[in-house]
């Protein structure tokens, strides 16, 4: 439901998270100084990689070949990387070193953990060491800071003090969409259509109502939010889910309590369940995975769970691709020079081999490369694009392309296709591939064009 159905407003939301998280901190003892931050959508974005050890925000492939690194404000160029990271690389596997913020809601967090570091960076009352500051006989590590971090952002969500601020101004905080319920309706006109959110069902509730009630053009007949689902299922608690799940219970839905015992009995539409697996759901709906069309926010919680473990299709929803569009439409210049200057880059090693000498001077070529993925990065904010660094792919684009069957910015694009209509993946060569198509178009030019089969 989150960022799915229910896509909240950009900065607003972010910023809302920013100060609920901030004043908690400060509440637990971190310095009342730190009330002085205020959120900047152009630092964060998704898929950063914190390395608790060193206390570094990092922007890393999908092989862990650091792209972007940053200490707080400041971003270490590449002599200041090395320091840290002898080889550019890090080992995602040691998941207890490297957490990956992958989601929206990391947003917030993500920021906040980078004012903490500058903070402490520049106060002159703490003194910087390599894991951590020291002020008298007190040592605050990175990985207790960012771990602080988690903490807080788990209490404002499990005290439900963000949910309760959120649905005090719902204009302000999340997008009503017109669209919505004409989507949903034309679904379920030749599918079954299920809502499944980790959220209560008090909050799930009011969202819903609010996106799908309180959204009815004139003359049009009202119908309850429940009403455009063959099933929903709160409390999933994803990734959970999409494992051995939990107790599946009915809710009853006049006061939002769970009904005692474990509900086995067939699907009762109208009805509200808690808890379950992604199994049940099949179980219930009748359907197996390779007839569902899983659509979600989360790259791991949601898209690579459901598709590894369930065989489902997946739509992931990527809201920041308005941005990297409208980015990319203005500055493609820079990457078609990239281009350029790697066709530059092969030409002159072409007739080389290994009975060659004389070492190419290739620095120049690399300075370019170097300035035109800075001023890319640059044109979509502090930390670069969500998807890449240049020509390279960033980690979340490489999970994006492996384990999401579509995405787009919202759900709603789907009203824009045929109900029935065959999505299918542009073919895409190999190196090896790419490399006999140039050979045969430089030595034959014509067959490009001639051969239409």
């Amino acid at each position: 439901m989150d960022y799915t159905l229910a896509v909240y407003k950009s900065p607003d939301y972010e910023s809302l998270g920013f100060e609920l998280i901030r004043d908690r901190m400060v509440s637990i003892g971190y310095p009342h100084e730190l009330l002085r931050y205020s959120y900047d959508p152009s630092f964060p974005t998704r898929g950063l990689v914190v390395d608790t050890t060193y206390g570094n925000l990092l922007k890393v492939d999908s092989n862990g070949n650091i792209l972007v690194c940053s200490h707080g404000f400041y971003f270490f160029k590449g002599d200041d990387i090395h320091k840290y990271y002898p080889n550019m690389f890090i080992q995602r596997s040691d998941t207890d070193r490297f957490y990956i913020l992958n989601t929206l809601f990391n947003l917030s967090e993500t920021y906040l953990y980078a004012c903490l570091v500058d903070f402490f960076t520049r106060c002159t009352r703490y003194a910087n060491l390599n894991e951590g500051f020291q002020h008298g006989d007190l040592f605050m590590s990175f990985r207790s800071m960012f771990q602080d971090v988690r903490n807080a952002m788990d209490f404002i969500h499990e005290t439900e003090t963000l949910k309760e601020r959120t649905t005090k101004n719902l204009e302000k905080y999340v997008i009503r969409d017109p669209n919505l319920p004409m989507l949903l309706s034309r679904i379920k006109q030749v599918a079954k259509v299920f809502l499944a959110t980790n959220s209560d069902y008090n909050y799930t509730e009011i969202i819903m109502t609010y996106l799908l009630e309180s959204n009815i053009e004139p003359r049009t007949p009202k119908k309850e939010w429940r009403s455009y689902f063959d099933l929903v299922v709160v409390d999933t608690k994803k990734p959970l889910f999409f494992g051995e799940g939990t107790v599946l219970r009915q809710v009853d839905t006049n006061t939002g309590k769970l009904r005692i015992g474990t509900y086995t009995g067939d699907l009762q539409h109208g009805t509200v369940y808690s808890g379950g697996s992604s199994d049940i759901v099949c179980d219930l709906l009748d359907v197996r995975g390779k007839d569902i069309l899983y659509v979600g926010d989360h790259i791991f919680g949601d898209i690579l769970k459901s598709k590894k473990r369930q065989g489902w299709k997946t739509f992931l929803v990527v809201p920041e691709l308005n941005n990297e569009l409208q980015v990319w439409e203005e500055r493609k210049y820079l990457f078609e020079e990239l281009q350029r200057l790697d066709v530059l880059l092969a030409e002159t090693y072409q007739h080389l081999d290994t009975d060659t000498q004389a070492c190419s001077d290739i620095s120049s070529i690399q300075s370019r490369m170097k300035v035109l993925t800075y001023r890319m990065d640059m044109s979509y904010g502090q930390m670069g694009s969500l998807l890449r660094s240049g020509s390279r792919q960033t980690l979340f684009a490489s999970q994006l392309m492996r384990y999401a069957d579509l995405y787009s910015s919202t759900c709603l694009n789907l009203l824009h296709y045929p109900i029935n209509y065959l999505f299918m993946a542009p073919p895409v060569l190999m190196p090896h591939e790419v490399a006999s198509q140039t050979s045969a178009d430089v030595a034959v030019p014509n067959h490009a064009v001639t051969n239409s089969n």
